[in-house]
């Protein structure tokens, strides 16, 4: 990428991106046509600069999902950044970008549930609550430690109206990691009564 147009996306200068398109018509169509590429929206996602990145989303959506060469697309790195703002901006226009796969089959939900971020976590499946269908054992709060955002995901089915949500409770419980171990065993194994505490027609499972 054009070292101009990374210091554009790096100081969020719009007026220096539209030098840029004058100059070369076709320079954003040249990045979007490399199937993986970290983009001006990456850089901007990871710096913060909203405005300059929502820019180049109406010039480019296509960017907004791009994974760039290490598997991460801009909201990956908006969040690794701790830039909820831009997360947030980022759902406004397209809220299925929270459900992107990036590396190893990661979204952006899993990256929150894995921080622990309870309030991020909660207006995530606010926005677009399929993506709870994202969610594997592997990366459940219980395995992490991270009991107040698994409470959260659990209290979520329990009172969303969401068709689907009494079918993704039935889900959560038989999930399995690699080892074949469900989200109750590995409660178990790691002693945490309250994690049945919100099963409690379950703790026979």
């Amino acid at each position: 990428m054009d070292e101009r147009m990374i210091q554009a996306a790096q100081t969020g200068d719009i007026n220096l991106l539209y030098e840029l398109i004058l100059n070369d018509p076709y320079v954003l169509q040249r990045i979007d046509d490399v199937p993986f590429f970290h983009t001006p929206v990456h850089v901007a996602a990871f710096a913060g600069h909203i405005e300059f990145m929502m820019e180049m989303i109406k010039l480019k959506p296509t960017f907004a999902r791009k994974l760039n060469q290490a598997g991460f697309s801009p909201m990956h790195l908006a969040l690794q950044n701790d830039r909820t703002h831009a997360v947030l901006r980022l759902l406004r226009f397209d809220e299925g970008l929270v459900r992107v796969k990036g590396r190893e089959d990661l979204t952006p939900l899993h990256h929150v549930v894995q921080t622990g971020n309870v309030d991020l976590l909660i207006k995530l499946l606010a926005v677009c609550p399929e993506a709870i269908e994202d969610v594997t054992v592997r990366d459940l709060a219980v395995k992490n430690d991270m009991f107040e955002a698994f409470q959260v995901l659990v209290g979520w089915l329990i009172r969303s109206r969401h068709g689907a949500a009494q079918r993704w409770e039935k889900e959560l419980l038989s999930w399995a990691d690699i080892d074949g171990n469900t989200v109750l065993h590995i409660a178990a194994i790691r002693h945490r009564p309250r994690v049945y505490a919100n099963f409690p027609n379950q703790v026979n499972y």
